[in-house]
């Protein structure tokens, strides 16, 4: 197990849900924190820079880079985790709907690894771990956007894996099921807050994301896919 303790992490759509789980537990962890949200909330968190971020924007998400290194000298992790979703039929999904998908969780991970990436490398042990989805490893109904979407982060992660191995850099995709957040109850899926109750939390996801930081560096884990109890399997 390799300690995180002393490191530096950067989480995007760090302000609630996974995003603020796992800014939590790697801050118990050790891990100093460089936060990007819409809000720019701290989470109460001592050793965190937080600031208002959009990922659509390439230069905010440099900012918040710039501003995590410039506050704790250098940055070992990214968690692009920033995502949004709208569900229903293809022909039906609006316009402004298949922009933000793409914009938000293709486009915000590709400039959060980018932004980062320079300074993980300088680190020579960096880490990349990008919190996608199932719906990133198989094709769902009423979820084509949503699923392109994630197939692009997890397609991503892959393929930097291949590049940045050798360099000491370790990618990895998070795909998690139902994880009990209000991203769960999004319009479009037909859900009550009673299908809440048989999911995973944001914790469970944390968990998952320090075991992947924590194995020793002399291997990586490419993909984790877990789903609570009560979800079958799909494919």
């Amino acid at each position: 197990m390799t300690t995180l303790d002393g490191k530096v992490a950067l989480v995007t759509g760090a302000s609630r849900g996974i995003g603020a789980a796992v800014a939590r537990r790697l801050a118990a962890e050790g891990v100093k924190l460089g936060l990007a949200s819409r809000s720019g909330d701290d989470l109460g968190i001592a050793d965190a820079v937080a600031q208002p971020c959009d990922v659509r924007d390439a230069a905010q998400v440099e900012a918040i880079v710039s501003a995590t290194v410039d506050a704790f000298g250098r940055l070992d992790i990214v968690v692009p985790n920033a995502g949004v979703g709208a569900y229903g039929p293809f022909l039906e999904l609006a316009p402004a709907f298949l922009e933000e998908m793409i914009d938000v969780n293709v486009k915000g991970t590709l400039y959060a690894v980018r932004a980062a990436l320079p300074h993980l490398l300088e680190s020579g042990e960096g880490d990349i771990v990008t919190l996608a989805s199932e719906a990133g490893r198989r094709g769902l109904p009423l979820e084509a956007v949503y699923c392109s979407s994630k197939f692009a982060q997890v397609g991503f992660t892959r393929a930097l894996d291949h590049e940045l191995r050798e360099r000491g850099i370790r990618c990895t995709n998070v795909c998690p099921g139902g994880v009990a957040t209000d991203f769960a109850l999004e319009p479009g899926r037909g859900r009550t807050q009673e299908v809440l109750a048989g999911m995973m939390t944001a914790d469970d996801v944390a968990d998952v994301v320090v075991y992947v930081l924590t194995r020793p560096r002399s291997f990586r884990i490419l993909e984790t896919a877990f789903r609570p109890m009560t979800e079958a399997s799909w494919g």
